[in-house]
């Protein structure tokens, strides 16, 4: 949670405020156990979220002023995240095509901004981008699935596909449920399209050259016709491809990214591919999710496909 929290102990009483109000909160909410097998997980304001991030979402509604230059990266887990901000930081290809100036917030989880992602792209807030990038449903699952498998300890047994499923379905996964978050940043990218772009993962992995460009256009740092001609959109897509980033060493470390919760960074990746869902979800299975999907967004102008 950059910018929000100072290092170290919290001391300011407005931070202390914040703590106490989620302490005497927590009591009061509806609890699940976490896909992980170890954390709860709390229906906060419509949304599933560990503790953590409840705080994190009080402390940027209670102290986070946002400025007409940040930029905020925003996906939920496993649907395109780690190729989001290896973007945002492709500009070491071409250091004279940064983003000088800006201060990017991508550490803050998107799920908390999903509460008050209106307050902070309406027209008469000073106001901060967003770009934000959904996947399909039934991709989601399944790499969640798989995600939340290798976190759980040796001493807990696997959490099923089935039991994933009906989780995923009834919305109680960690941030969920899955179609309102993209719901409420679809509905605020169509309101306020001049601060937020609204991705999906299936076109940007179809046509990376050209989202590359609306991205670079969006944040307001075009490419010049020399760096068309050389080459540098293509070379930015080649360092951020899935293959590219996974054969990095940094990537295939066993050191924990973060430490209390057992992740490494090779954790972030497994196949990338879109319509994996096939090979582990049954055609029912699918059918149901897309019906869900169906019902969820129809009549706001939304699709996946």
């Amino acid at each position: 949670m950059a910018n929000i929290e100072k290092e170290g102990e919290v001391d300011d009483e407005g931070y202390q405020r914040t703590h106490q109000k989620l302490d005497e909160m927590l009591p009061t909410l509806t609890n699940a156990q976490g896909w992980n097998g170890a954390n709860q997980i709390f229906r906060y304001q419509g949304f599933w979220l560990p503790s953590l991030f409840i705080l994190g979402k009080m402390l940027i509604h209670d102290h986070f002023k946002p400025r007409p230059t940040d930029i905020i990266l925003s996906t939920s887990p496993k649907r395109g995240t780690t190729w989001l901000r290896a973007l945002d930081k492709s500009n070491e290809v071409d250091p004279v095509h940064s983003l000088k100036g800006f201060r990017r917030l991508g550490f803050f989880h998107p799920t908390f901004l999903t509460l008050c992602v209106r307050s902070l792209t309406s027209e008469d807030a000073s106001g901060c981008r967003f770009v934000y990038i959904c996947r399909d449903p039934k991709d989601v699952l399944v790499s969640k699935w798989h995600f939340m498998n290798r976190l759980r300890s040796k001493q807990v047994p696997p959490l099923s596909l089935e039991e994933a499923f009906d989780l995923f379905c009834k919305g109680v996964s960690q941030f969920g449920p899955y179609w309102d978050h993209v719901l409420g940043y679809w509905e605020a990218s169509v309101e306020s399209p001049n601060k937020e772009v609204f991705l999906k993962y299936e076109d940007v992995n179809k046509e990376p050259l050209a989202y590359v460009r609306k991205l670079a256009e969006f944040l307001g740092v075009p490419f010049s016709s020399e760096e068309e001609n050389n080459g540098i959109v293509q070379e930015i897509v080649d360092l951020c491809s899935f293959e590219s980033l996974s054969n990095l060493d940094v990537n295939k470390t066993a050191d924990p990214l973060i430490t209390s919760l057992r992740i490494n960074n090779s954790f972030f990746f497994r196949k990338g591919k879109v319509g994996d869902w096939v090979n582990y979800l049954t055609p029912e299975m699918g059918d149901t999710l897309d019906q869900i999907t169906k019902a969820k967004f129809q009549g706001t102008g939304f699709t996946f496909h």
